[in-house]
């Protein structure tokens, strides 16, 4: 029993090294230059090991794919936890998916098909791709006092809040010309007033409540 543990344990290791070549060659090169043989070469194994373990490399890529996905949920979670309010959720989940795709751009750019020729209809049909849209929506249901989170209104305000946040993300990956302080201020600004029109906290033609525009 003890071997066989062993040879399984091993075959982790494999397995796992074999995704931090991958992503290393990516942050490295750019996903464009990830190949079976590059990832062979790296961790100093031969190109048919590496089909043992992963049929070709877009079973790597699907893989890393589902690592950011967990990643990413998990940091949406423990934003959430830090708040009660749902408008304060809010914020804090957006501002933490914000912070997800700077400090794994390689992940991002991989699960969303940023500056990448991957199909991101491939990686939808990951289960962990379904996490952040059912953390979000609960979330946004709550906070419009909606049950149904088939709700056309929760789907469209959830696009309207990712099509914001994955703009300005994409912008910035793809060239980052403003400063930190200045994009998260547009980011802040945006997720603020979203949540102000789904609050009712302001109409049309009438000024909006003023915010403390300190930048956390």
């Amino acid at each position: 029993m003890a071997s066989k543990e062993r040879i399984q344990r091993l075959k982790e290791d494999t397995r796992m090294n074999i995704l931090k070549a991958a992503l290393q060659i990516v942050k490295e090169e750019g996903w464009q230059a990830l190949s079976m043989r590059k990832i062979a070469d790296v961790i100093e194994y031969t190109a048919p090991i590496i089909y043992e373990y992963f049929s070709n490399k877009d079973a790597i890529i699907l893989e890393l794919t589902r690592k950011g996905y967990l990643i990413l949920s998990r940091d949406l979670e423990e934003a959430k936890s830090k708040h009660r309010l749902p408008a304060k959720q809010l914020e804090a989940m957006w501002l933490a998916y914000w912070n997800f795709a700077f400090a794994n751009k390689e992940l991002y750019q991989a699960m969303y098909g940023v500056n990448t020729n991957y199909s991101c209809e491939l990686m939808n049909t990951l289960p962990e791709a379904e996490r952040p849209w059912d953390l979000f929506t609960a979330v946004i249901g709550e906070l419009m006092g909606i049950q149904d989170m088939e709700s056309n209104m929760i789907c469209t305000k959830y696009y309207t809040f990712w099509s914001v946040v994955h703009g300005l993300i994409s912008i910035n990956i793809l060239s980052r010309g403003n400063s930190d302080e200045i994009n998260r201020q547009v980011l802040k600004d945006a997720i603020g007033a979203i949540i102000r029109s789904m609050t009712g906290q302001f109409s049309p033609g009438t000024a909006p409540v003023k915010e403390n525009k300190s930048v956390e």
